[in-house]
């Protein structure tokens, strides 16, 4: 049986499946609410739904090719008709912060080159501020440690992540600090100001990038969308009970 938050992990990752087309491409993300979508999609694959998908991180690749999706080598792609992903935190204004499963620079290549990009989340996810959740910084392990002095100075508290006391190290072989910026009020600044630094290889802020967001949460799915005119995100909400295509 699950627990109220898988749950609503699982309402917001099946729902998002019915945004896939036949003959999409689609950019698979990473994550607990990323592997409910994925044994939907799996389900949809098994009916006769034609895809192929590009995974985010070895832990989606793996069990992709566990539920029979198509997968393609990111090399021999142009373009990405959606990607779908699940983040840590999302504000009022759709930006998001990613990276606590450690796949945030796969992720931002493959949600960036996408036409769409719909963000799954559970309703505890979605903040008025980022940061409350800290900030993954992905950093080239070579001289980690000047580079963590200057994450300092922009007023970043970092630690280095570590799994099972050792250091962990992400997919693509670099080191990882989770920095405490206490409230984010500018995240595109921040970003910015992170990039710039030599030894940063990327951070965990996607900004304005996202065109939609479901939220599941209590009985209904709730579906925010930007606003490309103004850039303000829209509020749609629907209670399952009136939704077709979903499984409990």
């Amino acid at each position: 049986m699950l627990s109220g938050s898988d749950t609503n992990k699982k309402m917001a990752g099946e729902e998002a499946v019915n945004y896939i087309e036949d003959g999409m491409i689609v950019g698979l993300g990473s994550g607990s609410t990323v592997n409910f979508m994925l044994k939907k999609l799996g389900e949809r694959v098994k009916e006769g739904l034609k895809v192929k998908g590009i995974p985010t991180s070895i832990k989606t690749e793996r069990l992709a090719r566990e539920l029979g999706i198509p997968l393609i080598e990111s090399v021999n792609i142009e373009r990405i008709d959606l990607a779908i992903d699940g983040a840590d935190e999302v504000d009022n204004d759709l930006h998001l912060l990613k990276g606590g499963g450690g796949s945030l620079v796969r992720e931002k290549i493959v949600d960036e080159a996408s036409d769409k990009l719909i963000i799954i989340i559970d309703g505890l996810k979605k903040v008025s501020h980022l940061g409350a959740f800290s900030l993954p910084i992905e950093i080239v392990p070579f001289g980690w440690k000047l580079t963590e002095i200057q994450i300092k100075k922009l007023g970043g508290i970092p630690t280095l992540r570590k799994k099972n006391d050792e250091i962990f190290v992400s997919d693509n072989g670099n080191f990882i600090l989770d920095c405490d910026f206490g409230q984010i009020t500018d995240p595109q600044q921040l970003h910015y100001k992170l990039k710039l630094l030599t030894g940063v290889v990327e951070t965990g802020l996607f900004v304005s990038i996202t065109d939609k967001v479901i939220i599941g949460r209590n009985s209904r799915v709730d579906v925010l969308h930007r606003s490309h005119s103004d850039m303000e995100a829209d509020l749609e909400s629907t209670s399952l009970l009136h939704r077709r295509n979903y499984s409990e």
